[in-house]
């Protein structure tokens, strides 16, 4: 398994499936429609355009999984706080594959002397509240009900690292 960044042409498939069924399945993403080559494209310009790194997992040439970071939010004081996300593939999951993607964005965050990592999880979201906790993350606030999706009010944990100066 290698962790490289990502090429639109070349990943775009297995990103997409990856976005959509997160979309379509889960509370990990907190959106309702399915996204279509045209809107991955462009949030991929701008991930490009923002200087932000986006990065995949492949494995026997296949992409399982992707990893990213940007803004935290738009003010200067926030400029070394970064807000990360992290998406395995479902058929992927449990061989290790985000853990390799969280350290390899975590790094490049570091890397780039970012001083905090944000990551927002659902509250509900057990296993990547323990998988983000077994990084090093610690929950930094819970905002409740701030979320809606399949009919019922979500609330968001912020889980926090910081990674040096």
């Amino acid at each position: 398994m290698i962790v490289r960044p990502a090429e639109l042409a070349r990943d775009r498939p297995a990103i997409l499936a990856i976005v959509n069924d997160a979309i379509l399945t889960s509370t990990a993403w907190y959106e309702y429609e399915p996204w279509d080559a045209a809107k991955l494209a462009a949030w991929f310009d701008a991930k490009q355009a923002g200087g932000w790194p986006l990065l995949v997992a492949e494995a026997g040439g296949e992409t399982i999984g992707f990893s990213s970071f940007g803004r935290f939010r738009d003010r200067p004081a926030y400029a070394r706080t970064v807000e990360h996300s992290v998406y395995v593939a479902a058929a992927a999951r449990g061989r290790g594959v985000g853990r390799l993607l969280l350290d390899a964005i975590v790094a490049e965050a570091r890397r780039r002397r970012h001083h905090v990592m944000i990551g927002g999880v659902d509250a509900a979201n057990e296993g990547s509240l323990a998988f983000h906790r077994a990084a090093g993350f610690v929950e930094a606030g819970r905002m409740r009900e701030v979320g809606r999706k399949f009919d019922r009010w979500l609330d968001l944990v912020f889980m926090q690292k910081i990674l040096g100066d």
